[in-house]
């Protein structure tokens, strides 16, 4: 999962993101350029998943 791929449809995936995972504000799923593996972090934290757990759950969306 690049960069481009998270801007190109992240409002949809952050809906999909948010409808799963109940417990997710917009703010732990606020995604700015260049802080994309911060953004992973705080889902890392919130969540209790690996970054590996994470970009396949986003791949799958």
């Amino acid at each position: 999962m690049n960069t481009t791929e998270l801007n190109g449809n992240w409002n949809e995936q952050k809906g999909k993101l948010k409808q799963k995972y109940a417990s997710l504000t917009d703010n732990d799923l606020l995604f700015a350029e260049g802080k994309k593996e911060e953004m992973l972090g705080r889902l890392q934290v919130k969540l209790g998943k690996t970054k590996e757990e994470l970009h396949k759950i986003i791949s799958a969306l």
